[in-house]
């Protein structure tokens, strides 16, 4: 076994940008009402010193948030360690997280500090935490319950003070009723849950959020009236990350110092997107159809539908938050 040390992120705290608020710098800042609380809620347990557990889909700004809320903490001045555990071989992994020490296994040519030990009095995020094996989950847990660990093939306990950030692109519960996630390792790190929406739930900040990265990388450039249109039109399914990429694609191929709409290069996502609606549409009235029929028995209706209540209340969750009749 053997690996790059390197090949993983430690940064320190991120220094506000010249000319703006962080918040805006990091595409943050929102005039949606569920994504202010969010960041509201953010600020708030920035302060607090406790695990909290970053939730949305791919390309809101997970990563994004918990370094947000490391730069608020009274661990700013010291490291924030991000590792990526979908991105790192399971072999690898455990290495990297508690360290190893000199022969602990073939390759291991020298003493190796984990990402745990490098956070020291910092703070660790864990990204994309239920793409960890589940073997290695319970280790995890050990750590973050004694805050202490033994590197690979030593012997010798280790102190850590280390706060933990764990995020996910997956639905929890159903990773949870999946065994994609240890149930005991899931409580520990979800002291405080924060769910980030997706972008198309915040049309209201489609060109605010487009004119902070045109200012973070170009060179005074405009978008055109019809640039405008079509990021508005846009439903965005790789979120925020997809808006920042189309941006960069616009500024390179800008002329006179315009982004056009063709610049942009936009993908056609319309009709996968109506048919995603059509079929989440469907899908509501099913459950509410079946709900009804069990007099609101939500045992019974969980049932009959092959789920878990666990999942028929996230659901119905769900449907709440896009404006259904529950």
């Amino acid at each position: 076994m053997s690996f790059n040390q390197e090949s993983v992120q430690v940064t320190a705290a991120i220094a506000e940008p010249p000319g703006g608020s962080l918040l805006k710098w990091q595409g943050l800042s929102s005039k949606n009402a569920a994504m202010k609380q969010t960041i509201d809620h953010a600020t708030k347990v920035a302060k607090a010193d406790i695990a909290v557990m970053v939730s949305g889909e791919s390309g809101t700004g997970k990563e994004v948030m918990a370094r947000f809320i490391h730069a608020q903490s009274h661990r700013a001045e010291q490291r924030f360690v991000a590792i990526n555990c979908a991105a790192i071989p399971e072999n690898m992994l455990e290495a990297m997280l508690f360290g190893h020490e000199r022969g602990a296994f073939t390759g291991a040519g020298e003493r190796r500090i984990g990402k745990f030990e490098q956070a020291h009095n910092g703070t660790l995020l864990l990204d994309e935490i239920t793409e960890m094996p589940t073997s290695l989950q319970s280790k995890i847990l050990r750590v973050l319950q004694e805050r202490e660990l033994e590197r690979l093939g030593g012997n010798k306990i280790q102190k850590v003070d280390v706060r933990v950030i764990a995020t996910s692109n997956r639905d929890l519960d159903e990773a949870l009723e999946q065994g994609l996630l240890r149930e005991d390792l899931y409580y520990r790190l979800s002291v405080f849950p924060i769910q980030i929406p997706p972008l198309r739930d915040r049309l209201e900040d489609l060109l605010d959020l487009a004119e902070t990265f045109l200012a973070k990388y170009g060179q005074g450039e405009t978008l055109s009236a019809c640039a405008k249109t079509a990021i508005c039109n846009h439903r965005w399914p790789g979120n925020v990350r997809e808006l920042e990429n189309a941006i960069q694609r616009g500024l390179v191929l800008a002329n006179d110092g315009i982004v056009r709409a063709e610049d942009l290069r936009l993908t056609k996502t319309s009709t996968a997107n109506d048919l995603q609606s059509r079929m989440q549409s469907q899908e509501d009235q099913v459950l509410l159809e079946t709900l009804a029929s069990f007099d609101g028995a939500r045992r019974l209706t969980a049932e009959k539908l092959g789920i878990s209540e666990r999942t028929l209340r996230h659901k119905l969750k769900q449907m709440r938050e896009r404006g259904v009749a529950v």
